[in-house]
């Protein structure tokens, strides 16, 4: 039976639907109490006579609140007269009628709401992400296989992924699925560390070791003990740090910088890296015992374009997370959207479809997110040869480059942080792209 909430004084509801499993509740506080323990696709508003103006403002900042319900509301002559009752009808209610209702004009109503409530429900179906890597995708289904192997080991974990794929939500998922979940899952950004710092960052320094050093400091590698480090972009780590983290996974110890005595440390390492570590080292680039002794469990993310089935999840996911920054009258995506969305290259990946949906959520105009919204062009008019598509994409990169740069005035370390890239991984890109500083 279809469930329905219903917000009335009127306890003959549930007799006057009976097609409809009927929760009656008295007043918008028992509706919240409700509608948090148990989400119900279509809802009833039954408003009285007597209601004024400070009861539409509730009710305005109620149904903001629970606006994945489909809501129908009656409303007597006396409230769909005043000036708030247009806004609420055109930012929250799927349909409203003026009392007293027509039972069959009703009926149809509930079961229109009821049914697209439904249509969306099922078309989205599965956005829960299971290990916070939502998609049903064969690349997404597979990579959340590996990640369940990998995570009964203890061995170090390398993770290979174009920027904004989603390689330290993978690092979080081995993290969460280990047996040192309850540790600590501490992240660092080798390329975002200034080269001067890393190594008392990463090691910690004793007290004396160099000037400022007032006292002894534990290192980033230090307070993850008993639980996981992510070494992410550690192709950007100086070379002459890379023979110390090869001395602590052979050896599970370290030295802070300006100390004598080694410090065990028990603590899982996860790198990644979106540069091919192996090319690396043919280019003398990256130490070879390292890459050997990271790369005992490999695994590969995915790019957004291989999951082009779990777009829809994905861009709703975002869509719900980000809800705050939207309109009220916006409700989801249309079809040419989701058509949209499946066309694109995706050259910036899972970074690129968040920043793409929060814009449409600010910029958005209609009751639905169009292809213009979010800044792409309809389905039929993208391209689908595969060239055209590469060229496409090495296009994008190049002016969102270019335009952070301009942003910046050419700071490249700003730039850096805005591209959420390190510096060194933007200035390999600025060399490909032939721009100069």
């Amino acid at each position: 039976m279809r469930e329905l909430v219903c917000i009335s004084h009127d306890d003959t509801w549930a007799a006057r639907l009976p097609t409809w499993d009927v929760q009656l509740v008295s007043g918008l506080a028992e509706a919240a109490r409700l509608l948090r323990a148990t989400p119900c696709l279509t809802g009833l508003i039954d408003l009285p006579a007597s209601e004024g103006e400070a009861g539409l403002r509730a009710l305005d900042r109620f149904l903001r609140l629970h606006w994945r319900t489909h809501w129908i509301a009656l409303a007597p002559p006396s409230v769909a007269c005043m000036p708030d009752w247009a806004d609420i009808v055109l930012d929250h209610l799927f349909d409203f009628h003026t009392t007293p209702a027509d039972p069959l004009r009703l009926a149809h109503a509930l079961g229109h709401a009821h049914g697209v409530a439904l249509l969306r429900s099922q078309s989205l179906a599965g956005t829960a992400p299971p290990m916070g890597l939502a998609g049903n995708s064969a690349a997404i289904t597979r990579l959340r296989a590996q990640i369940r192997k990998v995570a009964r080991a203890e061995a170090p974990v390398l993770i290979w992924g174009e920027s904004g794929s989603g390689k330290e939500l993978a690092a979080q998922a081995i993290h969460a699925a280990s047996m040192r979940a309850r540790g600590p899952f501490v992240p660092i950004n080798c390329g975002a560390i200034p080269p001067a710092l890393i190594q008392s960052e990463l090691f910690g320094h004793a007290r004396g070791a160099f000037t400022g050093a007032a006292r002894d400091k534990a290192g980033l590698i230090e307070s993850a003990a008993g639980g996981s480090i992510f070494l992410d972009e550690i192709a950007d780590l100086p070379k002459e740090l890379q023979s110390n983290l090869l001395r602590f996974l052979q050896e599970k110890t370290i030295y802070r910088v300006g100390a004598t005595r080694s410090i065990t440390v028990d603590v899982r390492v996860i790198a990644a890296s979106h540069v091919d570590l192996q090319q690396a080292v043919a280019l003398g680039q990256f130490r070879e015992d390292l890459y050997y002794r990271l790369n005992v469990l490999p695994l590969t993310v995915p790019a957004l374009r291989e999951r082009r089935d779990d777009l829809a999840i994905l861009a709703e996911q975002f869509f719900r997370a980000y809800a705050a920054e939207k309109s009220p009258r916006l409700k989801g995506f249309s079809s040419a959207a989701l058509r949209a969305l499946r066309a694109h290259a995706w050259p910036g990946n899972v970074r690129e479809l968040i920043n793409r949906v929060r814009r449409a959520l600010v910029l958005a105009e209609g009751r639905l997110i169009a292809p213009q919204d979010l800044g792409l062009a309809p389905a039929h008019a993208a391209a689908h040869d595969g060239a055209a598509l590469g060229v496409s994409r090495i296009e994008a990169e190049r002016a969102a480059i270019l335009a952070s740069l301009q942003r910046w005035d050419g700071n490249v370390t700003r730039a850096a942080r805005e591209l959420a890239i390190s510096r060194m991984t933007l200035y390999r890109q600025m060399a490909k792209h032939g721009i100069a500083t």
